[in-house]
């Protein structure tokens, strides 16, 4: 994954910052667009994006889409890794690139309604 320096929706410069910026308290560091508040955060004790920048709308979606993929693959009895393959098979991505964190609006849908009919 990248580290970005623009902003995907506007433009804007991205920064490196603490989580509190947004939250009001810090949850580790974040990327976030000094124009339009668009973020992602970061894995721990790096500076390497968890996903992609996402706006408000993005960020409400990937949030359902984690609650029924990690409902799902919980009910089945698979380890994350394990869930993470079925839907790779079931999207026909490469496992590397599939990770909710990495998704556009459509993409969760389609994680939504693959979990939802399999379960």
């Amino acid at each position: 994954m990248r580290i970005p320096k623009t902003c995907r929706y506007c433009g804007g410069k991205v920064i490196l910052t603490d989580s509190s910026e947004i939250y009001g308290k810090s949850y580790g560091k974040i990327y976030m667009c000094t124009n339009c508040n668009a973020f992602t955060g970061v894995h721990q004790n790096s500076d390497k994006p968890l996903g992609t920048l996402a706006n408000s709308i993005l960020r409400i979606k990937r949030k359902e889409a984690h609650q029924v993929f990690d409902a799902f693959w919980k009910q089945k009895k698979m380890s994350r890794t394990e869930g993470y393959k079925w839907l790779s098979k079931q999207m026909g991505i490469p496992f590397k690139a599939t990770h909710i964190g990495y998704f556009e609006i459509e993409d969760c849908e389609t994680v939504i309604e693959l979990c939802n009919k399999a379960a």
